[in-house]
């Protein structure tokens, strides 16, 4: 099997040659630009540069020479963008790391904190001395009527939000006639020159929107407050996410394999909210964005959503989910045992390799490696696996560890 071949293998629920392991394949199997830094020294490779594409997490591309040593599967359709020297500017990671970031985000520096500045003035979001990521600080919606609103103004205030405002390569391309062309070509010609299954971004957030737009204090309160709003506001987010899916996916659909939707529904201590809230403000709209995906393109369905959700499975899965990442297992209700033997033959748990939350930064290496190969162990019977450590690897993770996990999936995978 090639690696696109193995990934939708894994996905569709049948045992593939080996695992499929994806490593920076989306903004959530990522690395740290930092942390990617040394890993890149101890790998001994000396090619490329520290190029952040990720701006608010400051992660890094994971440059094809790491993609072939480590044997990934998966890349990312942002690839197919900002592939000149023009279209990056130079900045300084907090560590004092050089590197390279989009030369469309607006920064300002001052004193010693930097800003992300929108081309009308605003201060979108901060980066305080001593952090390693981004702030957001300017919320659109945040002193609206909620209970009151018709929500006419969100497709227009939508962007002047950090996550949506910043975007990674690729999402900074107008869904307009000229933009469309550069997406679809740009998308072939990645597709043409590689046979790793290609991950595209799409985002559709029903739940996490509002949050951008209000503040998640406020919109968690509306949701026990203002039932009727919720919901005029989940149909006003569904109609534009859905109009902007017909155009996004028409021009890049016959060149990836996954769309990823995000919504992150959990916490450390289970669900975000009831299961019956769910069904009601969020679960319809997933479900017709998801089928309408899969109308639209042959395309597998991921949703990246954090936390213990394990109570929502069931009805993800109806929605039209095939992959869940990252496969929180530090979580509440997330064992990975329970998660295989329940859901194991309906979903494809995408992640949970290695817990980032404890293991990875505070275990030993003998631990990283016992850990992955438990979790392997549990997982890739059947196929429904696709190997990823859980979420980004923070810039706090000594390297010995990093290479302990990849060396501790690759030994196995060898093996099997």
């Amino acid at each position: 099997m090639n690696s696109r071949e193995r990934v939708i293998c894994a996905i569709e629920h049948k045992e593939p040659d080996m695992v499929p392991l994806d490593f920076g394949g989306h903004r959530s199997s990522g690395i740290n630009a930092m942390a990617y830094a040394r890993l890149k020294k101890a790998l001994g490779i000396k090619s490329g540069n520290i190029y952040v594409y990720d701006f608010v997490q400051q992660l890094a591309i994971v440059e094809k020479p790491v993609l072939d040593l480590l044997g990934v599967d998966c890349i990312e359709l942002g690839r197919a963008f900002l592939t000149d020297d023009s279209d990056w500017q130079d900045w300084v990671l907090p560590d004092g790391t050089a590197c390279k970031i989009p030369a469309y985000i607006n920064i300002e520096k001052r004193g010693e904190d930097y800003y992300i500045v929108l081309e009308d003035g605003i201060d979108l979001a901060v980066q305080k001395r001593g952090s390693a990521f981004f702030e957001q600080i300017f919320f659109p919606l945040l002193n609206c009527d909620f209970q009151n609103e018709d929500f006419s103004r969100v497709p227009e205030v939508f962007e002047k939000s950090m996550w949506t405002g910043v975007p990674a390569p690729g999402g900074h391309i107008k869904l307009d006639d000229e933009g469309l062309k550069q997406l679809s070509e740009a998308a072939k010609s990645l597709r043409e020159s590689t046979d790793r299954a290609i991950i595209g971004l799409f985002g559709g957030n029903m739940f996490e929107a509002p949050q951008f737009l209000f503040g998640m204090a406020n919109y968690l309160t509306y949701m026990a407050l203002y039932p009727d709003a919720c919901l005029r506001l989940s149909e006003v987010l569904c109609e534009m996410y859905l109009a902007n899916l017909e155009k996004w996916l028409c021009a890049v659909g016959p060149y990836i394999d996954i769309i990823l939707f995000g919504d992150d529904l959990g916490g450390q201590n289970g669900p975000l909210m009831s299961r019956e809230m769910y069904q009601r403000y969020f679960k319809p709209y997933h479900k017709k964005l998801w089928n309408r995906a899969k109308e639209l393109a042959n395309v597998k369905v991921m949703l990246h959503c954090c936390g213990g959700i394990e109570p929502l499975l069931n009805d993800l899965i109806e929605a039209g989910v095939d992959a869940l990442n990252p496969v929180q297992i530090s979580a509440k209700g997330m064992d990975s045992r329970l998660l295989k033997a329940k859901y194991g033959d309906r979903i494809c748990f995408w992640g949970g390799g290695c817990d980032t939350r404890a293991i990875l930064p505070g275990a030993t290496p003998s631990e990283v490696s016992a850990q992955v190969e438990e979790q392997v162990r549990i997982f890739s019977p059947g196929g429904g696996f696709v190997f990823q450590q859980v979420h980004n690897i923070l810039p706090e993770v000594r390297t010995e560890n990093i290479l302990a996990m990849f060396e501790a999936f690759n030994k196995y995978r060898k093996r099997s």
